[in-house]
């Protein structure tokens, strides 16, 4: 993969020097997170650990996606490699994104469990599901490039974010301390993720799918879709093409990075989550 077209003039490329360097600062930090429990083995829970084990998931896939990124549908990409194809980013992304919810999933449940809040618990259960739902919405979006896929992916998204904030606001008055603290900034996070969603994010796919539409797109197939985005890649260095990805990427692969990193410390352990927790007495 060649890096002659790379030079200081281009807005991409130094965007892309932004998303390499952000992603070696994470993927580092990871290694120290992981041998932090990993010396600490005897007093961290099973859960911790697979907590951890969820975030190299997503931290090393987008990583990936950042040293190699592209614009599915789109078929745009920074270098002329198979490697950079639409069907292995897609797959990375997939394993990565299904690990990220999945560190929610076990959090909140636990949590619910712990204080008592069986609607946090069930709440917990749904998010996966819906992301798995996602997921299928968003490879039937690259194979056929209808961005109608993407469109209801980013809903489902928003969906199970605004369900995270409902069940962290829940947990809130349960809560204590530090833990207490880093929830009312996730609270914050949730409410900004969903509105950038609601607001800018899925009116964008809906105005590009009606744009297609209008102009009588014609939308491949399953077979000849599978085909196209495992053989075909455009490779281009221009900030035109790149203008509308750059936004939501180097928040993805920054700031979403960072929160999968710090979930691995919320207390896992029911004797440490006491700590966290209002007595019943008080």
């Amino acid at each position: 993969m060649s890096l002659n077209w790379w030079n200081w003039e281009n807005p991409v490329a130094i965007w892309w020097a932004f998303l390499s360097s952000v992603s070696v600062v994470n993927m580092v930090t990871w290694i120290w997170t992981f041998l932090y429990f990993r010396d600490r083995s005897r007093i961290e829970s099973v859960g911790n650990k697979a907590v951890v084990l969820f975030s190299s998931l997503y931290v090393f896939g987008c990583a990936f996606r950042s040293f190699v990124p592209r614009a599915d549908v789109q078929r745009i990409t920074l270098f002329d490699s198979w490697i950079a194809s639409v069907l292995v980013g897609r797959t990375v992304a997939t394993f990565a994104e299904l690990a990220f919810v999945a560190q929610w999933a076990l959090i909140l449940r636990f949590a619910g469990r712990e204080s008592g809040s069986r609607l946090v618990e069930k709440m917990a259960l749904t998010f996966v599901p819906i992301i798995v739902v996602a997921e299928i919405c968003s490879w039937y979006a690259v194979v056929t490039t209808s961005y109608i896929g993407n469109s209801i992916e980013e809903s489902l998204w928003a969906l199970t974010y605004a369900l995270i904030g409902i069940s962290i606001v829940r947990l809130l008055p349960k809560l204590r301390g530090a833990l207490k603290n880093a929830a009312r900034i996730a609270v914050v996070g949730c409410i900004l993720y969903v509105a950038f969603m609601v607001f800018v994010d899925v009116p964008m796919y809906l105005h590009r799918w009606s744009v297609d539409t209008a102009s009588g797109k014609e939308y491949f197939g399953l077979i000849e879709g599978f085909q196209d985005l495992g053989t075909r890649w455009i490779v281009t260095h221009d900030i035109r093409d790149w203008r509308d990805e750059i936004p939501w990427m180097s928040l993805y692969f920054s700031f979403a990075v960072w929160v999968s990193l710090a979930l691995c410390f919320v207390p896992m352990n029911t004797l440490r989550l006491r700590n966290y927790l209002v007595s019943k007495d008080s």
